[in-house]
């Protein structure tokens, strides 16, 4: 493009060379202008308000995380010791009976090992029950108390 053709920019086209098609420069009023800042500024104000919002979620959402993570772990040791308990109940339950010398005698040690394995099962279900309910409500309370954070914020 030589230099003759930029400079029609001033006679009625574009830097590009584009025509304009005859559209009137018109000045804009100030407060059309006035409109266009405050429009700018809100949106800037909003971004800002986005940017923290993430910020708090991401944080709210590591905590959820971080819980999440020793609630399951605590909870898999938990379930390794029963395992492990159990385990154990039983093989003496059967050293027990390899030893018995009468049919009555392991019948006897079947009923008692029987109410043994249930007691031990009801308790250790309590248990279970206990850190799945604690699990659940720690893993929920970042989240509870950022969204009480949006929904409720300090006047």
């Amino acid at each position: 493009m030589s230099e003759s053709e930029v400079k029609v920019g001033l006679n009625g086209t574009n830097g590009y060379a584009f025509p304009l098609f005859g559209f009137p420069n018109i000045p804009l009023p100030s407060a059309i202008g006035g409109f266009a800042e405050q429009g700018v500024a809100s949106a800037q104000q909003g971004c800002e308000k986005i940017k923290v919002a993430s910020a708090e979620m991401a944080e709210a959402l590591h905590e959820t995380y971080s819980s999440n993570a020793k609630g399951a772990t605590d909870y898999g040791a938990k379930l390794i010791e029963i395992s492990n308990a159990n385990t154990v109940s039983a093989i003496d339950f059967f050293a027990q009976a390899l030893g018995s010398k009468s049919v009555p005698d392991v019948f006897t040690l079947s009923v008692a090992q029987a109410r043994k394995a249930f007691d031990t099962a009801s308790a250790q279900n309590k248990e279970l029950w206990g850190l799945g309910e604690k699990l659940a409500k720690e893993a929920g309370e970042p989240i509870k108390k950022y969204f009480a954070k949006v929904l409720h914020p300090p006047s």
